[in-house]
C-alpha cells in the first residue's frame, strides 16, 4: 500500500508513513533559494514597521473614519512586523547580522514581545518527537475539543497586551527581588505558547544573559507607556492597546488555521505533521494579509523549517510541479481561511 492509499484509508495521524520521494525532491529542489536575502528582509521588516507606527499615530491624531482606516493599517503592518520573531527562529544567526537587534529594538520591546518569548520555545514545536504532542508548546487538539474552546481561544487573544505591560512592568520587576515568582514568571509567561501544560526550561550561556537584555528594555518601555499617560492621557495608550489586541486576534485567527489540530498526542512522522498543516497558495488573494511573511506556506514550512520566508512561494511551484497534482503534498494545500474555520468548527460541533 502506498502512502497516499494508508492516507486515503483514514489512517491516525500517528500511523501515516513517510513519503520519502516528497522528502528527497523538498531538500533537492530548493538547495538554490535557501539563502535569507537582506535585500529583502530589511526593507519589508523595517517598512511594515515604519507604516505601523504610522498608523498608530494617525489613530491617534485624525478624526472620525480617517483614525479607523489608520487603526486598520496600523493592524496589518504592525501584524506583519511582528511576524518576523518567526523568522528569526529559524534564520542561522550570522545570516543577517544586526537584524535580531533591530528588530527587537523597533518592534520586539515596543510592542513587549521580544524575541526570547519565541527562541528556544517554536523549534521545540518542529522537534521531530516532539509535534503534536504534550511536550509541543504550540499545539492543542483544538479539533477534538469541545465547541466553546475556539471562541475562547480567539478571545483570550485579546487580552494579551494588557498581560504583556502587568508582565512587563510588574512581575519582571518583582520576579527579580523574588525568586519563585520569577521561576513562575519564566516557565509560564514568558513564551508565545498556547499549551496550558508547556513549562519553560531556564535559559542558559549567551541566551540567558540575551534575555536580561530584553526583560530589561520592556520594563523601561512598559513604564515609559504608562508614564507618558501622565502628560499625553490615556487616550493614545488605550488606542495602541487596542491596535495591538487586534494584532493579536488577527494572529489566534491564524493560528487556528495554521494546523487541522487532529493529533491525539502520539509522536508523528514528517509527513503526518506536513498533513496536519496547513498551506494556503495562490490563488488566493487574501492570505497574504491573515498569513504574512511566508505563513500562508506553512504546511511547507514544517517540511523546509529553515527556508526563508521569501523563497517558500517558488520553493511551492517548484514541488506541484514535480510532484504532480495526485502527489501526497497536494494534501496540505486549502482554498482559503473560511472554509478551513468551518472544517475545524465542524469537528469540535461532533464533540458535544
Amino acid at each position: 500500500m502506498t502512502v497516499q492509499e494508508k492516507i486515503k484509508a483514514d489512517l491516525p495521524a500517528s500511523q501515516i508513513p513517510d513519503d520519502m520521494e516528497m522528502l528527497r525532491a523538498a531538500v533537492e529542489l530548493t538547495r538554490d533559494i535557501s539563502a535569507a536575502r537582506p535585500g529583502i528582509y530589511w526593507p519589508d521588516m523595517l517598512g511594515s514597521a515604519a507604516i505601523g507606527y504610522a498608523g498608530i499615530a494617525g489613530a491617534v491624531l485624525l478624526p472620525g473614519w480617517q483614525a479607523w482606516a489608520a487603526g486598520v493599517v496600523a493592524v496589518l503592518f504592525l501584524y506583519r512586523a511582528l511576524l518576523f520573531i518567526h523568522e528569526l527562529t529559524h534564520i542561522h544567526r550570522t545570516a543577517l547580522p544586526g537584524f535580531r537587534l533591530t528588530w527587537n529594538a523597533l518592534v520586539g520591546v515596543p510592542m513587549l514581545t521580544p524575541s526570547f518569548m519565541y527562541e528556544g520555545v517554536h523549534t521545540l514545536h518542529h522537534a521531530r518527537t516532539r509535534y503534536g504532542t504534550a511536550e509541543d508548546p504550540e499545539y492543542l487538539p483544538l479539533a477534538l475539543m469541545k465547541p466553546w474552546s475556539l471562541p475562547a481561544f480567539i478571545l483570550i487573544s485579546a487580552l494579551l497586551p494588557i498581560g504583556l505591560l502587568i508582565r512587563s512592568a510588574l512581575l519582571v520587576p518583582l520576579g527579580a527581588i523574588i525568586p519563585p515568582l520569577r521561576k513562575l514568571v519564566w516557565e509560564r509567561a514568558s513564551s508565545l505558547s498556547i499549551n496550558p501544560d508547556f513549562r519553560r526550561r531556564p535559559p542558559e550561556g549567551d541566551f540567558a544573559r540575551m534575555v536580561r537584555w530584553q526583560e530589561l528594555g520592556v520594563f523601561v518601555w512598559s513604564w515609559t507607556l504608562l508614564a507618558s499617560t501622565q502628560w499625553l492621557g490615556w487616550r493614545p495608550l488605550g488606542i495602541a492597546i487596542a491596535v495591538v489586541s487586534a494584532t493579536a486576534v488577527f494572529n489566534q485567527i491564524r493560528t487556528l488555521v495554521a494546523h487541522l489540530w487532529q493529533n491525539d498526542g502520539a509522536p508523528m512522522t514528517v509527513t503526518a505533521q506536513y498533513l496536519d498543516s496547513v498551506n494556503v497558495p495562490p490563488p488566493e488573494l487574501f492570505s497574504p494579509l491573515w498569513a504574512p511573511v511566508g505563513l500562508r506556506y506553512h504546511a511547507l514550512h514544517h517540511l523546509l523549517p529553515s527556508l526563508p520566508y521569501h523563497s517558500l512561494g517558488e520553493a511551492h511551484k517548484r514541488l506541484s510541479r514535480h510532484l504532480g497534482a495526485t502527489s501526497t503534498y497536494q494534501g496540505a494545500n486549502y482554498p482559503g481561511l473560511w472554509p478551513l474555520v468551518g472544517r475545524i468548527a465542524r469537528s469540535t460541533m461532533m464533540r458535544r
